[in-house]
């Protein structure tokens, strides 16, 4: 009996979505099996617009019928779908041996499909009369460019008659929002709705609130914040005031169904009133200010007297930039409770979370008196016992509390987020206690893909730091750092650790949302930005940054089989690539290079800046290629591959000499010229040997900056150097990644030279603990130190390709992932004698294993040699590699043990 089952079901690449707007939503499953050489031999697909209906073929409104297996993502082909409906689906399979196996069902439902279906308004306070904060005091600084506001309360009563059978509402701010019903919070979103280019597009959520309403008396409250849309964004002060609006914004739309087939609507109009509360102003950068005394019990609840309050004012009725959320919210994603509380014999009191986060604290204030203020700073490290700050440059990242003197009281703001390992807490009444401080994590909810464990120490806290800065980086967008007055999109940080967090974490819809601010940032001329949502920064694309827009997109079809998200950047990838060639026409990237940054941050040497852009060149024209040819446009495909061709005899004109020698020297122009496939092949050795030469002559150090680190380890394996990468990899002398974990770092550090036992902390103007562009050896970590890879052409993992390389200080590692067609794991352990690998193949999927086997005959799987295994079926023998096929399942392999580890490989691939 086949065991074949569906599961991770999702619509538009989110579980369960409640509301989308795609007019033909994707659907997606993935596949498990028990039974070893199980495969999908066709699917089926149903969608009705109750559960009941899905086994009724007269109710179905969309059957696709019995089909071949395809692509990861199903586009809905049934009647048009209606605002504001669930709709059901089940997905049917069948196994290997054509019998139907298992099914599952899930759900997704539309949102507000039609402009016309928005009766709202946008509503606010009146800018004329629009108040702002109290004064600051003498703690408060003094020299912002302007001040900060008071947060609006919004509330709306209404009276129902019945109970309503079905209610969502359609939420949005230009700013921030927390919205509550009967005074009880509605969802668990974050720092809503997000931060998106709001000149283009603001995003909605959609609520069920059916269990919040009662007959009689209801109400509607929110809170608004300025977030991204009117406070402090960026690093540019010039830049600070008003980046999208002069003021929060709020927008909602309640629609109540009751039994009888009727219909309420409750909207944001002029019927609203507008109030104060307890939060005196809350920004992103600069902090919360909470004065518990002027909390307004039973606001936003039934039989609150808001005759006080003032009408809200109605400001704008255009509702074209709303579009459905479509990737997953900001959430609070785990706690840390304190590790230690040092006092300091002067009121304050310095708290250690013993990690590097992003988010805020909760705190628990008991006995203090009324009107006292607490203060509470943040630093992600510590400089002679004290908090270093300076790094923060303009942002204060400071949150204040004044008490209502309650015997117990709990502070966490609500509309800031900060970076930090370390809070100073000030003018807190008597000891505090460990349990009184909380580190409440904030991430955008992406799901969990991906584990590696090895057994080094040094290198399992190298995966969490990176694993940490994906978390404190990806809030809303990919940022580059989460601490300082800057916080943006930085596009060239984003395109080398895509790969990296697609093994962490399923990012599909978080970075094909982002990817709609890239091209939207995109100039008349086709320049991308550097920044995305474009703000601060904007000038044109420097090369590495502006490719991102060509990058990405492709990454995410490689990674996840995203055909659509070529779809919609292929026009804006073609046109960066053409603003390139119309500026440069000898191929060579010398002009309209934005502020070229080069290989940034590199450890004592400088890469050519034109080689590093004519590379980037080379390979967008050369991925934009590709592009094209999975859309079936053969003319544009085989005009890219002739330009790719061009730039790549243009570059070695340029800058490579006959003995293979690349200009500059530097291990960034070395793995450049490799892995982008640049070179002839008979000057491939010699590049390898330059390059290895390099590294062995730095005491096996790296120089490489954000560009080339990503390239570093994969390249070396990929030439038969993995004894290299391992070296890079253990080393923790300076620079190096141990380095900084030697030195206590819980994320990956923005430089290499962040802090030095030489010479202490680094230039505060540029100086960030939390910046995840240097983890982007993490991709490596999982594609060849555990084994989990993919074969040239290879799309969502379909054929993968699992080599594990074996070496280093290593005795055994071992990783798995989540892909679009099911789990992958990898792993092996050294042995006396000989060496163990496991690995399991996901349903729908085929793999090639190269087993590091110093004999082929002698290797075994299971209890049984490998030649008479089930599904195993050995294709090649030899250099200490040991080739093998495989159907789905789980296999085990023996085999004895190589007598150099992690040596040449048998293939050569571009990266």
């Amino acid at each position: 009996m086949s065991s074949l089952t569906p599961y991770g079901l999702t619509c538009e690449l989110l579980e369960q979505p409640l509301g989308i707007d795609e007019r033909r939503p994707r659907l997606s499953w993935k596949l498990s099996s028990s039974r070893r050489g199980d495969a999908p031999t066709a699917y089926r697909l149903r969608v009705a617009a109750r559960p009941e209906d899905l086994d009724d073929p007269a109710r179905l409104l969309w059957d696709s019928g019995v089909r071949q297996p395809e692509l990861p993502h199903v586009r809905y082909d049934g009647p048009p779908l209606q605002s504001g409906t669930r709709y059901h689906w089940r997905v049917s399979v069948w196994d290997a041996d054509g019998s139907q196996a298992g099914e599952a069902t899930s759900w997704f439902e539309t949102g507000l499909l039609h402009t016309d279906d928005w009766l709202a308004a946008w509503i606010g306070l009146d800018p004329a009369c629009e108040p702002v904060a109290d004064p600051p005091r003498d703690d408060d600084r003094t020299d912002r460019t302007r001040p900060l506001r008071p947060c609006p309360h919004l509330r709306r009563a209404f009276r129902l008659d019945g109970r309503p059978v079905r209610a969502r509402v359609y939420v949005s701010a230009r700013g921030l929002y927390e919205l509550s019903v009967n005074g009880h919070r509605v969802g668990d979103d974050e720092l809503a709705p997000g931060w998106t280019d709001y000149r283009e597009r603001v995003q909605y959520q959609v609520h069920d609130v059916t269990g919040l309403l009662r007959e009689g008396e209801n109400v509607i409250g929110a809170v608004l914040a300025d977030g991204w849309w009117s406070g402090y964004v960026g690093f540019d002060v010039r830049h600070q005031a008003l980046h999208y609006g002069p003021a929060p914004q709020f927008i909602a739309q309640l629609a109540v169904d009751f039994a009888d087939g009727s219909r309420r609507l409750v909207t944001t109009d002029g019927t609203w009133r507008t109030g104060r509360g307890p939060i005196v102003y809350s920004d992103l950068l600069m902090g919360e200010l909470v004065d518990a005394r002027e909390d307004v019990p039973g606001w936003n609840a039934p039989g609150f007297d808001d005759r006080g309050w003032a009408p809200a004012a109605v400001l704008d009725g255009d509702v074209t930039s709303l579009t459905a959320t479509a990737d997953q919210p900001v959430r609070v994603v785990a706690e840390l409770p304190a590790v230690s509380v040092e006092p300091r014999g002067d009121g304050r009191h310095i708290v250690d979370l013993g990690q590097n986060m992003v988010g805020r604290v909760r705190l628990t204030v008991r006995g203090a008196e009324r009107g006292a203020r607490l203060r509470l700073r943040h630093a992600e490290m510590l400089d002679g016992g004290e908090l270093y700050l300076a790094n923060l440059r303009t942002a204060e990242a400071t949150d204040q509390y004044v008490s209502a003197g309650g015997p117990v009281e709990v502070f966490e703001p609500r509309f800031s987020v900060h970076g930090f390992r370390y809070v100073e807490v000030s003018g807190h009444p008597g000891p505090l206690l460990p349990e009184d401080v909380t580190g409440r994590v904030l991430q955008s909810a992406t799901p969990p893909a991906g584990e590696f464990h090895c057994s080094d120490e040094m290198v399992t806290r190298l995966q969490s730091n990176i694993q940490w800065g994906q978390r404190g980086n990806f809030v809303s967008v990919p940022t580059d750092c989460p601490q300082r007055d800057e916080r943006l999109g930085w596009l060239a940080d984003a395109q080398v650790f895509l790969p990296t967090a697609a093994r962490n974490a399923d990012v599909s819809a978080f970075f094909a949302r982002w990817m709609r601010d890239v091209v939207s940032g995109q100039d008349a001329e086709g320049a991308f930005p550097d920044v995305a949502p474009q703000v601060c920064v904007t000038n044109q694309g420097a090369p590495a940054w502006g490719d991102a827009g060509v990058i990405i997109p492709w990454q995410l079809y490689r990674l996840y089989g995203d055909v659509r998200v070529l779809e919609r950047s292929y026009e804006a990838m073609a046109a960066w690539v053409e603003h390139i060639r119309r500026h440069n026409p000898d191929l060579v990237w010398r002009a309209r290079v934005g502020k070229h940054y080069g290989d940034w941050l590199q450890v004592g040497v400088e890469t050519p800046r034109d080689l590093l852009a004519t590379a980037y060149f080379a390979r967008s024209a050369q991925l934009t290629g590709l592009a094209a040819g999975v859309l079936g446009r053969k003319d544009d495909a085989t005009a890219y591959e002739e330009l790719h061709r061009s730039i790549r005899e243009a570059f070695v004109a340029a800058f490579v000499e006959p003995d293979g020698r690349v200009a500059g020297g530097t291990q960034t122009a070395y793995l450049l010229a490799l892995a982008f496939d640049l070179l002839p092949e008979q000057l491939v050795p010699a590049a390898v040997e330059h390059l290895a030469a390099d590294v062995e002559a730095r005491g096996r150090h790296l120089t490489t900056g954000f560009v080339g680190v990503s390239l570093l380890c994969p390249v070396l394996t990929e030439h038969g150097r993995a004894d290299l990468a391992y070296a890079l990899l253990h080393q923790d002398g300076f620079p190096s990644w141990c380095y900084s974990i030697r030195h206590g770092a819980t994320t990956i550090w923005e430089r290499w030279d962040g802090w030095t036992e030489e010479r202490g902390f680094q230039s505060a103007a540029m100086n960030s603990f939390n910046h995840y562009a240097l983890g982007s050896v993490g991709d490596w970590l999982y594609g060849r130190v555990a084994g989990i890879d993919q074969e040239p052409g290879s799309v969502a993992y379909r054929r993968l390709l699992l080599r594990p390389a074996v070496g280093g200080r290593l005795s055994w590692a071992r990783a798995y992932q989540e892909t679009p067609y099911g789990r992958v794991a990898s792993g092996w352990r050294l042995g006396e004698g000989d060496v163990r690998v496991d690995v399991s193949v996901p349903p729908g999927a085929t793999a090639v294993l190269h087993l590091p086997a110093a004999d082929g005959a002698a290797v075994r799987e299971g209890d049984g040699p490998v030649t008479a295994a089930d599904g195993v079926r050995v294709i090649g023998d030899g250099q200490g590699v040991l080739a093998v096929e495989l159907a789905s399942g789980d296999y085990r392999f023996t085999a004895p043990a190589p007598q150099e580890t992690a040596g040449a490989d048998s293939r050569r691939r571009p990266v």
